[in-house]
């Protein structure tokens, strides 16, 4: 017999699942499959520390999004020395499902944070598409404010000089 705490977890997972997805697509730079595990980790992780969730876990919904990104850091950590990136991908990564007529611009944005530093796309990911203050990307990331902000202006820089002339063109006027 399921108790409550446990249907309040399952509603929780479900509820987020697919928030978590999509950030985890944006952080592994569209890399379904790794998205996948990752929000399989962090949903694990968070029904380990669900019982305290009355006892001092205030936003449930932030914490598991602090730790897909921490997951995420630590994935790109321990990558074995083995694997070589490429700088093709062996088979283009499927397009979501709700791609319309923004596919181009979609795509050109993911290929562009997937260049980026794992560090800078969890940066970029949590202030502009969870849209944290820099304080909580700061706290999420287990660093200080200046040098969140110092990291989203540099990773923006970057995107800007990557996309170039080419976002204009991908923008509907």
């Amino acid at each position: 017999m399921r108790t409550a705490q446990t249907e309040e977890y399952l509603e929780f997972a479900r509820t987020r699942t697919g928030p978590l997805y999509r950030s985890a697509c944006l952080l592994t730079g569209g890399d379904t499959h790794l998205a996948e595990d990752l929000v399989q980790e962090t949903l694990g992780r968070m029904y380990v520390v669900w019982s305290r969730r009355r006892a001092g876990l205030d936003n449930p919904a932030a914490y598991a999004q602090t730790v897909l990104v921490r997951n995420f850091l630590t994935h790109q950590r321990r990558r074995s020395s083995r694997e070589r990136p490429t700088a093709e991908p062996v088979e283009p990564p499927p397009q979501p499902a709700h791609a319309g007529d923004d596919a181009p611009l979609r795509l050109t944005l993911l290929a562009a944070l997937r260049r980026l530093s794992p560090q800078d796309r969890a940066v970029l990911v949590l202030r502009y598409w969870e849209d944290r203050s820099v304080e909580e990307t700061a706290a999420a990331l287990g660093a200080s404010a200046g040098a969140i902000r110092t990291r989203a202006s540099r990773a923006l820089d970057r995107l800007r000089a990557e996309l170039g002339d080419a976002l204009p063109d991908l923008v509907e006027h």
